[in-house]
């Protein structure tokens, strides 16, 4: 004997798994890690002191 299935439930899971589908595709694309994020700000605060430590006073 087949299962029964609530028809509303079943679509409300395939449409749960397809965004959840599409949010791992986003965290892939877009997504940095905190260590990644903390390494590029100290990078680019190097960069500016680095540039202005170089700037002529006049």
């Amino acid at each position: 004997m087949a299962q029964i299935l609530s028809l509303s439930k079943a679509r409300k899971a395939k449409a749960r798994s397809e965004k959840e589908a599409a949010a791992e595709a986003n965290r892939l694309k877009f997504g940095r890690s905190k260590g990644e994020k903390l390494k590029q700000s100290a990078e680019k605060a190097h960069a500016e002191k680095q540039i202005d430590g170089h700037k002529r006073d006049e």
